[in-house]
């Protein structure tokens, strides 16, 4: 898909963005991951700002998304949390921030839609300072053979509806990438993960 096409759907997403609504599950996942973030955050596709609420303070934002729409949507929830942030309107694949420039990395359901999203796993680990955290809520392709197989049917028709892909393997990536995996939560038959993380040594 053309990434004109890809920024289309999520502006026409954001419409509905405060009408949305997560499970309690849901931001209790958010809460316990994003919690953890400290000092000069960079939010990879930051959306709507879903991960704002659960920012401690003190943190400042460096919030990239290629969407205007969603990031206007953020701005406004940034605002009603006290939250620092910078907003930058870019495709995150195409942005460059100087090596160890952030003392955490957050990207919370962005990895299903980039294009190379193994190249975007190694690029962030050289944003990240050493010691940095790295923290990531992403879904992929189930290990309960039923779902996966329901996932790969579906996959195609959900990416042309929401820009989504649903079969990718996001444990496979980290270790591919080389990430220093300290902590994994799974949701969902294994589609959805919570991962706490710092730079691998490359």
């Amino acid at each position: 898909m053309k990434k004109e096409k890809l920024i289309r759907i999520f502006d026409r997403q954001a419409s509905n963005y405060g009408k949305s609504r997560e499970t309690a599950k849901q931001k209790t996942m958010r809460k316990s991951l994003i919690s953890k973030a400290k000092g000069e955050v960079l939010e990879l596709a930051v959306g709507g700002g879903a991960n704002f609420p659960y920012y401690q303070s003190g943190v400042k934002v460096t919030a990239v998304d290629f969407s205007e729409a969603m990031l206007g949507e953020a701005m406004k929830t940034a605002r009603e949390n006290n939250v620092v942030a910078n907003f930058i309107c870019s495709d995150i694949e195409e942005v460059s921030f100087e090596t160890h420039s952030f003392d955490t990395i957050v990207s919370t359901l962005s990895f299903c839609s980039y294009e190379n999203p193994l190249f975007m796993m190694k690029k962030i680990q050289q944003w990240c300072k050493p010691g940095g955290k790295i923290l990531l809520l992403e879904h992929g392709i189930s290990t309960n053979r039923i779902v996966a197989v329901i996932q790969r049917m579906l996959n195609p028709l959900l990416y042309r509806a929401i820009g989504c892909h649903h079969t990718r393997d996001i444990m496979k990536m980290t270790q591919e990438s080389g990430l220093c995996v300290e902590r994994v939560e799974s949701y969902y038959f294994n589609m959805v993960r919570v991962i706490w993380a710092s730079p691998g040594k490359n």
